[in-house]
This record gives structure tokens, C-alpha cells and sequence, in this order.
């Protein structure tokens, strides 16, 4: 299948293989909705320099399927997915801070996931790995803080799923965190998300290749992830923006029942592209992980909502176009973190891309993320 014409901007994602640092936890890690790994390690990069007192560090979070390469560096020149957002002179300023971009637990770059080897067995953990949640991925976080050394970060800041973890880490550990930027996320899970991502992993599930999760040494569920994935992108993008794109135009000939107008075929682009670079267990794992978020209500009815734990300053960024986070959600956060006691700066983008702005809109983003870094 050729490319489409691709006249719009895309987030820029490689299949990670080296170029990152590793942090081996040795001991078992318990997960938050029961289960527990043997072992753990956690992919990682690093930019700028680590300041004497050890108080300039970002934590940098990612989405559902990046990787810890944010930025190009020397041991991996590739476009990072947040490129122009990092560097000297950028918005997070690598000549004042010390940034850090890890691989997820539950991810398939170099952090421990379904794919990662079970010590016990010698084979992938594929549907044995543990369900987990947020909360796993920012534990396992904190640790790898812990084996840098860095008691209290600056800043935690990310977007989509990065936004809930940076988030929830200033709930779940607010001593170390001095502030924090939510991206295009949400304080909890809302059932519009919830039902779109259920439908993408039961195009996973269906596939009669996921085998059960153990599909390792053979054909992987390749058309349910692609499927999953193509859903996922109309999520990710505007309607807006995609009539400017690409509009009613088709491939010359007679219409098919494949792909025939534009929009199609970039779909199935994206789509495949999606399958060569992400484990589709990892996709079934992290997409139930966000599901599963939720800072407003806790579990014993005696104790207050885990947002309420938030004090810190705040940044909420919302985008007028996300279908999958809509801004009403980020208005409902913001207002959260008002009662909570939080001093919240609130922006709104009028961008066209949709969810995927928080990747894209890198001048007026970063020029908003910058002023609240300094």
C-alpha cells in the first residue's frame, strides 16, 4: 500500500531498540489491582544536566504508545516525539533543566512489559503480565527518581495519559512534586473514552492471532491491532481538519471496498505503520490502565477523593477540537484543582488536530508551557 498524500503534520514515533538508559529494580513490585512482577526495569533518557542541589528536573510523561525518546540526542538522532518542545531555548529548557522521559511500565520499548521475559518462566509474560494502573507506572517512576537520586522534582508535565500521570504523581506524591502541566487529560476516565478504547481492544481480542495473548515466535493479531489503531487515530484527530486535508478526494478508477476515498487510505497508512512499531499487548494493557484512572472518588468511602491531595500549582491545557478529551473535561479539572486548594493557570487552544495538538502545536503550546516552567 502506497503512502497517502500527507499534507497535514504528524507526531513523530520510531520503534525505540537502543539509544536509552535502563533502571533494574530487583525486587518484587506489587501491582495495584493485585499481582505482582518478580522484577522490573524501566527504559529511560535524559537531557541537560542535573543541577548541584539536585532541583531542577522535569519528569517528562507519555502517552499510550511513545517511547522515553522525547528529544534527539547523540546515542539516538531521531526526531524525539516532543522534538521542539526540548532543547536549549525551548519550552523546557535543557541549559536551566535536567529533563526525564521514561518508557511505561507495561510498554514495549525497553520498559518491563507483556513482552518483557517472566524470570520464572523464561518465556514473555504475554496475558500473564498484571493488569496494572497509573498508579504502577508512577511507583515505578518514583523508584527510578529514587535510583537518580532526586528527591523533589520541578516540574512533572505531560499530555493525554501523561497529563493524568503528571497529575496523579502530585496526588499520590505530593512532596515531590513543586509543580505540575496536564495536557489535553482528565481528572478521571469519562465512559465516551472508555468506550472507545473498549471497541479497539476487542479488535485485538477478536483477532483470532492474539491466541490468548501468546502470540510471541508467530503472526501477531495484525488486522485487530490495525483496526484498533485506525479507530484510535479518529480519535486523535478533527473533522475540521481532516475536510481541509483531504476532503472527498479518492483514487483514480472505479470505487472498491477497500480503501477508496483519501481519508481511507491514510487511515490504513497509519494503521499499519502503528502494527510495525507496537506490541499489541502493550496496547490492550496501558489503554485498560487509563480506563481504570480516577482521582475523584476514592475507594473507602472514608477518605477523601486522591485529587484532594493536590496543593501544588498547576497548568491545564485544553484543546477545542479533542473528541477523545474534550475541553469541557479540562474545565472540570481545573475546577477540581481550585476547590483542592491548587493555584491553576488554565489555557485553551483553538488548534484543528484534535487530541494529537499536545504532539503538534509546538509554538503556541510551548510558548504557554514556558511561561509556566519560568
Amino acid at each position: 500500500m502506497t503512502a497517502p498524500n500527507e499534507t497535514g503534520p504528524e507526531p513523530q514515533y520510531e520503534k525505540v531498540v537502543s539509544g536509552y538508559e535502563t533502571f533494574h529494580f530487583a525486587e518484587p513490585f506489587a501491582c495495584e489491582y493485585g499481582g505482582e512482577l518478580p522484577e522490573l526495569t524501566i527504559a529511560y533518557e535524559t537531557w541537560g544536566e542535573l543541577s548541584d542541589g539536585r532541583d531542577n528536573a522535569i519528569l517528562l510523561h507519555t502517552g499510550l504508545s511513545a517511547s522515553s525518546h522525547a528529544k534527539s540526542h547523540e546515542r539516538n538522532p531521531h526526531p524525539g516525539w516532543w522534538e521542539e518542545f526540548i532543547g536549549p531555548g525551548k519550552a523546557i529548557d535543557t541549559d536551566r533543566f535536567f529533563v526525564i522521559c521514561s518508557n511505561l511500565l507495561g510498554g514495549c520499548y525497553g520498559s518491563t512489559g507483556p513482552s518483557s521475559t517472566d524470570p520464572h518462566t523464561g518465556e514473555p509474560y504475554a496475558s500473564d503480565f498484571p493488569v496494572i494502573g497509573v498508579d504502577d507506572m508512577l511507583r515505578a517512576q518514583l523508584l527510578l527518581l529514587d535510583h537518580l537520586g532526586i528527591d523533589r522534582l520541578y516540574a512533572s508535565v505531560g499530555g493525554s495519559l501523561g497529563g493524568m500521570q503528571s497529575l496523579a504523581l502530585a496526588a499520590l506524591a505530593p512532596g515531590r512534586v513543586a509543580r505540575f502541566a496536564s495536557i489535553s487529560a482528565a481528572a478521571c476516565a469519562h465512559p465516551h473514552s472508555i468506550a472507545m478504547r473498549y471497541v479497539q481492544r476487542r479488535a485485538i481480542l477478536c483477532d483470532p492471532d492474539w491466541r490468548g495473548g501468546r502470540y510471541y515466535g508467530s503472526s501477531f493479531p495484525h488486522r485487530g491491532q490495525s483496526v484498533a489503531r485506525a479507530m484510535g487515530t479518529i480519535t486523535y484527530r478533527s473533522g475540521p481538519e481532516w475536510q481541509e486535508r483531504f476532503g472527498r478526494q479518492r483514487h483514480d478508477g472505479p470505487p472498491t471496498l477497500y480503501e477508496d476515498f483519501e481519508v481511507e487510505r491514510y487511515l490504513a497508512h497509519q494503521a499499519e505503520k502503528f502494527c510495525l512499531q507496537y506490541d499489541a499487548n502493550s496496547y490492550l494493557y496501558i489503554s485498560k490502565a487509563m480506563d481504570l484512572f480516577d482521582l475523584t472518588s476514592s475507594r473507602d468511602e472514608d477518605e477523601p477523593a486522591p485529587i484532594e491531595a493536590v496543593r501544588c500549582p498547576a497548568l491545564v491545557v485544553g484543546v477545542a477540537s479533542d473528541v477523545l478529551f474534550p475541553v469541557w473535561q479540562q474545565r472540570e479539572l481545573r475546577d477540581l484543582l481550585e476547590k483542592s486548594g491548587s493555584r491553576v493557570t488554565y489555557e485553551e487552544l483553538d488548534a484543528p488536530y484534535g487530541h494529537d495538538t499536545f504532539l503538534i502545536e509546538h509554538r503556541r503550546l510551548g510558548a504557554i508551557l514556558g511561561r509556566f516552567l519560568a
